[in-house]
């Protein structure tokens, strides 16, 4: 029967419903569709990376054969696989040291503020681990992004010319699990925003990014590793669901819990629903680098200069306030010369405030036309933006 648990069609002309979830995540995985991997484990697909080496070193074939079973896996299988002993552990070793330092660093600066994921004191969060890693020990860097199961796997789902990035997560004794959700683009909106997106879209959004962590530690089930519901990226409504207490209810009935060895790497679908699992040890400094790998065509094909555009426009804005026209055609105007994604950002520098996401520049021009602020105190609002969402 259906559930009785549903909502009035969205823009986007989805429909959450319980029990169609529950259809979807129910299948089963079968290892036999997948020649290459080791076996299946809780729902997951498992590959050795040693035997991934060497299925490789067969030639063109087999690394175009190996890089469609893992498409196969996480797009229309479970969403998620687990490469064991992807990273040699004194690749690891080094970059943990590496890590640990920057850690130390930002805290005596006053700059390790956590996440929005966790409690104060939970967790160490290291935003854009990958340029801090570069510029301060590349050596270290070198080895550790040489790794060719980072590049299978980012080949296999995105193709060539993806940009790497990751953030470095330290769950400490006793940080508690996350809440299940989905990962970046839409699964960092709010269910408003996320249902004006057409269906398509949300199809689309999964495609654009690969999510990853590679394990810094060995992680037992007590250290709190991650939490998955296999085959829940197929939901396509899953981006207004995992919200919902009845969803969360069910992943948390019946996610699964994979343990972990230092160097594994786990790929999955980003939007499959998952949830870090609390570290109930005394001892353990539960270390992954999550790596966020884009597409190369989440990009526009001309550089425009918004902040230019901005300024020059801000005024005729204003006057057409003045002048009666509507906040819809003034919103239309701002959309087309100011930039309404608050991301790539510096998390650092500019965190997320009330929600997933920092306010966009469009949040910013918006609010100062409806505040009637002049054009030099705009200015500086935007120049201060754009000075936070650099790197350093």
């Amino acid at each position: 029967m259906r559930s009785t648990t549903v909502t009035a069609r969205t823009p986007a002309g989805l429909t959450p419903a319980l029990d169609d979830f529950i259809t979807v995540v129910s299948a089963e995985t079968v290892g036999e569709d997948y020649p290459h991997a080791d076996g299946v484990e809780q729902n997951v697909v498992v590959y050795r990376a040693d035997r991934l080496r060497s299925a490789i070193a067969a030639g063109h074939d087999a690394v175009v054969d190996i890089r469609r079973e893992m498409v196969s896996v996480l797009d229309q299988g479970p969403g998620i696989l687990l490469i064991k002993s992807a990273f040699d552990n004194a690749v690891i070793d080094r970059a943990t040291g590496a890590f640990e330092q920057i850690i130390g660093l930002e805290k005596r600066a006053g700059l390790g503020s956590g996440d929005h994921y966790a409690k104060p004191g939970a967790n160490d969060r290291v935003w854009n681990a990958l340029e801090k890693l570069a510029v301060d020990d590349p050596q270290v860097f070198v080895g550790y992004y040489a790794n060719d199961m980072v590049a299978l796997g980012a080949l296999a789902w995105l193709g060539p010319n993806y940009q790497v990035t990751s953030q470095v997560n330290v769950v400490n004794p006793g940080g508690e699990a996350q809440q299940p959700h989905r990962d970046y683009h839409l699964g960092f909106m709010s269910d408003a925003m996320a249902e004006q997106y057409p269906d398509h879209c949300h199809r689309l959004s999964p495609a654009l990014t690969l999510q990853g962590a590679v394990a810094h530690c060995d992680m037992p089930v007590e250290t709190g590793p991650t939490m998955y519901l296999p085959h829940s990226q197929k939901y396509l409504p899953g981006y207004l669901s995992w919200r919902r207490p009845e969803f969360k209810q069910y992943f948390a009935a019946n996610r699964i819990q994979l343990p972990l060895g230092k160097g594994d790497v786990v790929y999955f679908n980003p939007a499959l629903f998952h949830a870090a699992g609390s570290n109930q040890t005394a001892d353990v400094r539960r270390m992954a680098n999550l790596l966020q790998i884009s597409s190369a065509f989440g990009r526009a094909m001309e550089t425009v200069d918004t902040l230019r555009m901005t300024k020059a426009v801000y005024p005729a804005l204003t006057a057409a306030k003045q002048a009666g026209m509507a906040g819809p055609d003034l919103d239309n105007a701002i959309a087309a010369c100011v930039e309404g994604y608050a991301f790539p950002t510096n998390l650092d520098n500019d965190p997320p405030v009330g929600g997933l996401t920092p306010p966009s520049q469009q949040d910013i021009v918006r609010e100062a036309l409806h505040d009637g602020v002049s054009l030099g105190e705009l200015i500086g609002r935007l120049e201060a933006h754009r000075s936070r969402q650099q790197s350093v």
